[in-house]
Protein backbone atom coordinates (compact mmCIF):
# COMPACT_ATOMS: atom_id res chain seq x y z
CA UNK A 1 0.00 0.00 0.00
CA UNK A 2 1.40 3.35 -1.44
CA UNK A 3 0.41 6.94 -0.91
CA UNK A 4 -1.01 9.87 -0.18
CA UNK A 5 -4.45 10.52 1.84
CA UNK A 6 -5.51 14.02 2.95
CA UNK A 7 -7.02 13.32 6.69
CA UNK A 8 -9.39 15.45 8.26
CA UNK A 9 -7.82 15.32 11.98
CA UNK A 10 -9.99 16.11 14.75
CA UNK A 11 -9.74 18.05 17.97
CA UNK A 12 -8.61 15.84 21.30
CA UNK A 13 -5.76 14.01 19.13
CA UNK A 14 -2.07 14.40 18.73
CA UNK A 15 -1.22 14.03 14.60
CA UNK A 16 0.79 10.87 15.70
CA UNK A 17 -2.37 9.32 17.63
CA UNK A 18 -3.93 9.51 13.73
CA UNK A 19 -0.87 7.98 12.49
CA UNK A 20 -1.22 5.26 15.38
CA UNK A 21 -4.61 4.77 14.47
CA UNK A 22 -4.56 4.91 10.64
CA UNK A 23 -1.78 1.83 11.08
CA UNK A 24 -4.20 -0.01 13.03
CA UNK A 25 -7.14 0.45 10.53
CA UNK A 26 -4.71 -0.14 7.19
CA UNK A 27 -3.23 -2.97 9.05
CA UNK A 28 0.49 -0.78 7.36
CA UNK A 29 3.21 0.30 9.83
CA UNK A 30 4.92 2.46 7.45
CA UNK A 31 2.70 5.59 7.86
CA UNK A 32 4.17 9.01 8.44
CA UNK A 33 2.52 12.68 8.62
CA UNK A 34 2.94 16.02 7.27
CA UNK A 35 3.32 18.80 9.45
CA UNK A 36 2.16 18.76 13.39
CA UNK A 37 -1.07 19.63 14.55
CA UNK A 38 -1.35 20.43 18.29
CA UNK A 39 -4.10 18.44 19.83
CA UNK A 40 -7.13 21.21 20.13
CA UNK A 41 -6.55 21.99 16.42
CA UNK A 42 -8.64 20.62 13.69
CA UNK A 43 -8.10 20.15 9.84
CA UNK A 44 -6.35 19.05 7.53
CA UNK A 45 -3.48 16.61 7.90
CA UNK A 46 -1.79 14.89 4.89
CA UNK A 47 -0.89 11.43 5.62
CA UNK A 48 1.79 9.37 4.18
CA UNK A 49 1.73 5.46 3.80
CA UNK A 50 4.59 2.67 2.49
CA UNK A 51 6.77 4.96 -0.61
CA UNK A 52 4.68 7.94 0.06
CA UNK A 53 6.37 8.56 2.87
CA UNK A 54 9.18 8.95 0.59
CA UNK A 55 7.84 12.72 -0.86
CA UNK A 56 6.68 14.17 2.54
CA UNK A 57 9.33 16.66 2.45
CA UNK A 58 8.08 18.04 -1.39
CA UNK A 59 4.45 18.38 -0.10
CA UNK A 60 5.08 19.58 3.06
CA UNK A 61 6.83 22.89 2.01
CA UNK A 62 3.92 24.37 0.25
CA UNK A 63 1.94 27.01 2.13
CA UNK A 64 -0.49 26.34 4.88
CA UNK A 65 -4.07 27.84 5.14
CA UNK A 66 -6.22 28.47 8.71
CA UNK A 67 -8.70 30.09 10.08
CA UNK A 68 -9.26 30.91 13.67
CA UNK A 69 -9.61 33.61 16.04
CA UNK A 70 -7.61 36.09 18.28
CA UNK A 71 -8.81 37.03 21.48
CA UNK A 72 -7.00 40.50 23.51
CA UNK A 73 -7.83 40.84 27.36
CA UNK A 74 -4.91 38.24 28.40
CA UNK A 75 -2.28 36.22 27.26
CA UNK A 76 -1.88 32.05 28.47
CA UNK A 77 1.36 29.89 28.90
CA UNK A 78 0.83 28.30 25.79
CA UNK A 79 -0.25 31.14 24.00
CA UNK A 80 -3.64 29.23 23.10
CA UNK A 81 -6.77 29.01 25.17
CA UNK A 82 -5.76 25.55 26.95
CA UNK A 83 -2.99 27.29 28.95
CA UNK A 84 -3.23 29.07 32.44
CA UNK A 85 -3.54 32.69 32.12
CA UNK A 86 -0.10 35.00 32.82
CA UNK A 87 -1.11 38.26 31.96
CA UNK A 88 -4.19 40.52 32.03
CA UNK A 89 -4.53 43.96 30.33
CA UNK A 90 -8.32 44.82 30.36
CA UNK A 91 -9.78 46.37 26.80
CA UNK A 92 -11.50 49.35 27.80
CA UNK A 93 -12.77 50.15 24.72
CA UNK A 94 -13.86 48.44 21.25
CA UNK A 95 -11.50 49.11 19.26
CA UNK A 96 -11.92 49.93 15.47
CA UNK A 97 -11.62 48.05 12.65
CA UNK A 98 -9.48 50.25 10.64
CA UNK A 99 -6.86 49.80 13.93
CA UNK A 100 -6.77 46.01 13.85
CA UNK A 101 -7.03 45.43 9.97
CA UNK A 102 -3.61 47.55 9.87
CA UNK A 103 -1.93 45.91 12.92
CA UNK A 104 -2.61 42.76 10.99
CA UNK A 105 -1.87 44.01 7.71
CA UNK A 106 2.18 44.86 9.43
CA UNK A 107 2.42 41.18 10.03
CA UNK A 108 2.48 40.59 5.98
CA UNK A 109 5.45 39.30 4.27
CA UNK A 110 8.62 37.59 6.29
CA UNK A 111 9.14 37.92 9.62
CA UNK A 112 10.72 36.64 12.51
CA UNK A 113 9.27 34.49 15.25
CA UNK A 114 10.25 33.08 18.28
CA UNK A 115 8.52 29.85 19.18
CA UNK A 116 6.09 29.31 21.56
CA UNK A 117 7.75 27.52 25.03
CA UNK A 118 5.12 25.33 24.89
CA UNK A 119 6.42 23.82 21.14
CA UNK A 120 8.30 20.31 20.15
CA UNK A 121 10.87 23.02 18.86
CA UNK A 122 14.15 21.07 20.13
CA UNK A 123 16.76 22.95 22.38
CA UNK A 124 20.10 21.19 23.17
CA UNK A 125 18.58 18.19 22.22
CA UNK A 126 15.20 19.31 24.59
CA UNK A 127 11.86 20.23 23.19
CA UNK A 128 10.70 23.43 24.71
CA UNK A 129 7.42 22.22 26.09
CA UNK A 130 9.87 20.07 28.54
CA UNK A 131 11.57 22.95 29.57
CA UNK A 132 8.01 24.48 29.96
CA UNK A 133 6.96 21.87 32.62
CA UNK A 134 9.83 21.54 34.40
CA UNK A 135 9.44 25.69 34.56
CA UNK A 136 12.75 26.34 33.20
CA UNK A 137 13.99 29.27 30.68
CA UNK A 138 15.80 28.49 27.90
CA UNK A 139 17.12 30.93 24.65
CA UNK A 140 14.66 30.35 22.02
CA UNK A 141 15.90 29.98 18.27
CA UNK A 142 14.68 32.81 15.94
CA UNK A 143 12.86 31.46 12.78
CA UNK A 144 11.71 33.21 9.57
CA UNK A 145 8.83 32.46 8.43
CA UNK A 146 6.74 34.23 5.75
CA UNK A 147 2.75 35.20 6.02
CA UNK A 148 0.89 35.48 2.42
CA UNK A 149 -1.75 36.99 3.21
CA UNK A 150 -3.29 37.88 7.37
CA UNK A 151 -7.00 39.19 7.00
CA UNK A 152 -9.63 39.59 9.74
CA UNK A 153 -12.82 37.38 8.24
CA UNK A 154 -15.67 38.73 10.85
CA UNK A 155 -17.17 41.26 12.92
CA UNK A 156 -15.28 42.01 15.82
CA UNK A 157 -16.84 41.52 18.94
CA UNK A 158 -16.60 43.49 22.48
CA UNK A 159 -17.21 41.72 25.45
CA UNK A 160 -17.98 44.73 28.18
CA UNK A 161 -18.39 42.69 30.88
CA UNK A 162 -14.84 40.47 30.68
CA UNK A 163 -13.15 43.53 29.01
CA UNK A 164 -11.63 41.41 25.94
CA UNK A 165 -12.26 41.92 21.95
CA UNK A 166 -12.31 38.88 19.43
CA UNK A 167 -12.38 38.26 16.16
CA UNK A 168 -11.78 35.70 13.40
CA UNK A 169 -8.97 35.51 10.56
CA UNK A 170 -7.71 33.93 7.99
CA UNK A 171 -4.17 33.32 7.26
CA UNK A 172 -1.91 31.64 4.42
CA UNK A 173 1.62 31.32 5.74
CA UNK A 174 4.71 29.29 5.16
CA UNK A 175 5.58 25.74 7.25
CA UNK A 176 6.70 26.48 10.51
CA UNK A 177 4.44 29.20 11.18
CA UNK A 178 3.28 29.81 14.70
CA UNK A 179 -0.10 30.98 14.69
CA UNK A 180 -0.60 31.60 17.94
CA UNK A 181 2.70 33.64 18.38
CA UNK A 182 1.18 35.52 15.30
CA UNK A 183 -1.90 36.35 17.08
CA UNK A 184 0.26 37.17 20.14
CA UNK A 185 2.05 39.59 18.28
CA UNK A 186 -0.81 40.91 17.08
CA UNK A 187 -1.81 41.82 19.92
CA UNK A 188 1.16 43.20 21.18
CA UNK A 189 0.91 46.17 18.37
CA UNK A 190 -2.52 46.82 19.62
CA UNK A 191 -0.98 47.41 23.06
CA UNK A 192 -2.82 44.33 24.83
CA UNK A 193 -2.09 41.07 26.03
CA UNK A 194 -3.39 38.07 23.57
CA UNK A 195 -4.04 34.53 22.56
CA UNK A 196 -5.06 32.22 19.70
CA UNK A 197 -8.72 31.11 21.22
CA UNK A 198 -9.72 29.13 18.09
CA UNK A 199 -7.98 27.27 15.08
CA UNK A 200 -8.55 25.32 12.17
CA UNK A 201 -6.23 24.27 9.45
CA UNK A 202 -8.01 24.80 6.22
CA UNK A 203 -5.80 23.66 3.71
CA UNK A 204 -2.09 22.00 3.80
CA UNK A 205 0.11 20.07 1.13
CA UNK A 206 -2.25 21.42 -1.75
CA UNK A 207 -5.07 19.95 0.14
CA UNK A 208 -8.09 21.85 1.14
CA UNK A 209 -10.34 20.85 3.93
CA UNK A 210 -13.13 19.81 1.02
CA UNK A 211 -10.28 16.63 -0.14
CA UNK A 212 -10.03 15.56 3.87
CA UNK A 213 -11.38 12.11 5.18
CA UNK A 214 -12.01 11.74 8.89
CA UNK A 215 -10.57 8.73 10.86
CA UNK A 216 -14.38 6.88 10.40
CA UNK A 217 -14.41 7.45 6.73
CA UNK A 218 -11.32 5.98 6.31
CA UNK A 219 -11.89 2.79 8.38
CA UNK A 220 -15.43 2.47 6.30
CA UNK A 221 -13.69 3.31 3.03
CA UNK A 222 -11.44 0.43 3.96
CA UNK A 223 -13.89 -1.89 5.23
CA UNK A 224 -15.62 -1.45 2.41
CA UNK A 225 -12.57 -2.07 -0.08
CA UNK A 226 -13.03 0.56 -1.53
CA UNK A 227 -9.94 2.49 0.17
CA UNK A 228 -7.92 2.87 -3.25
CA UNK A 229 -11.08 5.11 -4.26
CA UNK A 230 -9.66 8.16 -1.51
CA UNK A 231 -5.58 7.11 -1.59
CA UNK A 232 -4.14 9.44 -4.09
CA UNK A 233 -1.10 7.76 -5.99
CA UNK A 234 2.69 9.17 -4.78
CA UNK A 235 2.62 11.02 -7.98
CA UNK A 236 0.35 13.30 -6.34
CA UNK A 237 3.29 14.60 -4.19
CA UNK A 238 5.79 15.29 -6.96
CA UNK A 239 3.05 17.29 -8.91
CA UNK A 240 5.04 20.79 -8.40
CA UNK A 241 8.13 19.39 -10.58
CA UNK A 242 8.30 19.60 -14.17
CA UNK A 243 7.90 15.94 -15.03
CA UNK A 244 9.86 14.51 -17.81
CA UNK A 245 9.06 10.83 -19.62
CA UNK A 246 11.80 8.51 -19.98
CA UNK A 247 12.16 5.31 -22.40
CA UNK A 248 12.96 1.90 -20.75
CA UNK A 249 16.79 2.24 -20.94
CA UNK A 250 17.11 5.50 -19.23
CA UNK A 251 14.50 4.11 -16.31
CA UNK A 252 16.68 1.25 -15.46
CA UNK A 253 19.65 3.80 -14.98
CA UNK A 254 17.49 6.10 -13.08
CA UNK A 255 15.98 3.38 -10.94
CA UNK A 256 19.69 2.17 -9.94
CA UNK A 257 20.78 5.83 -9.00
CA UNK A 258 22.84 6.43 -12.26
CA UNK A 259 23.82 10.24 -12.44
CA UNK A 260 22.74 11.77 -16.16
CA UNK A 261 23.82 13.80 -18.07
CA UNK A 262 21.23 16.84 -19.57
CA UNK A 263 21.17 16.11 -23.56
CA UNK A 264 20.35 12.61 -22.10
CA UNK A 265 16.87 13.80 -20.96
CA UNK A 266 16.61 16.18 -24.09
CA UNK A 267 17.82 19.07 -22.42
CA UNK A 268 19.63 21.90 -24.24
CA UNK A 269 21.10 23.49 -21.39
CA UNK A 270 21.19 22.68 -17.79
CA UNK A 271 17.99 22.91 -16.03
CA UNK A 272 17.79 25.30 -13.30
CA UNK A 273 15.60 23.42 -10.97
CA UNK A 274 14.80 19.65 -9.64
CA UNK A 275 12.96 17.25 -11.78
CA UNK A 276 10.62 14.32 -11.73
CA UNK A 277 11.20 11.95 -14.29
CA UNK A 278 8.79 9.48 -15.08
CA UNK A 279 8.51 6.03 -16.83
CA UNK A 280 5.20 4.41 -18.07
CA UNK A 281 3.29 7.32 -15.79
CA UNK A 282 5.35 6.30 -12.88
CA UNK A 283 7.84 8.93 -10.94
CA UNK A 284 10.72 6.75 -10.38
CA UNK A 285 13.17 10.07 -8.88
CA UNK A 286 13.43 13.36 -8.57
CA UNK A 287 16.94 14.61 -10.08
CA UNK A 288 18.51 18.01 -9.68
CA UNK A 289 21.50 19.81 -11.37
CA UNK A 290 24.82 18.51 -9.96
CA UNK A 291 26.53 21.16 -7.35
CA UNK A 292 29.80 21.16 -9.12
CA UNK A 293 29.78 19.38 -12.82
CA UNK A 294 27.40 21.70 -14.94
CA UNK A 295 26.72 18.85 -17.78
CA UNK A 296 24.82 16.08 -14.89
CA UNK A 297 21.76 15.23 -12.83
CA UNK A 298 22.30 13.65 -9.79
CA UNK A 299 19.56 11.71 -8.11
CA UNK A 300 17.96 14.32 -5.00
CA UNK A 301 15.23 11.39 -4.30
CA UNK A 302 14.83 7.73 -5.59
CA UNK A 303 11.24 6.65 -5.53
CA UNK A 304 11.21 3.24 -7.43
CA UNK A 305 14.54 0.92 -7.60
CA UNK A 306 12.62 -1.60 -9.51
CA UNK A 307 10.43 -1.71 -12.64
CA UNK A 308 8.61 -4.62 -12.04
CA UNK A 309 5.61 -4.96 -14.09
CA UNK A 310 3.58 -5.16 -10.80
CA UNK A 311 4.85 -2.20 -9.64
CA UNK A 312 2.98 -0.22 -12.36
CA UNK A 313 0.20 0.06 -10.31
CA UNK A 314 0.71 2.20 -7.16
CA UNK A 315 -2.28 0.43 -4.95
Amino acid sequence: MNGILPLWKERGMTSHDCVFKLRKILHTKKIGHGGTLDPDVDGVLPIFIGKGTKVIEFLTDSGKRYEGEITLGFATTTEDASGEIIEQTPVTRPLSVEEIDQAMQKMEGPIIQIPPMYSAVKVNGKRLYEYARNNETVKRPERKVTIYQFKRISDVKYDEEKKNISWRFSVVCSKGTYVRTLAVDTGKALGYAAHMSDLTRTASGGFSKEQAYTLSQVAQFYDQNRFSEILLPIEYGVKDFPRIDVDLSLAKKICNGMRLTFQQLGFKQQPDRPLALFYNNQVLSIYEPHETDSTLLKPKKVLQTNLKEDEHGNH
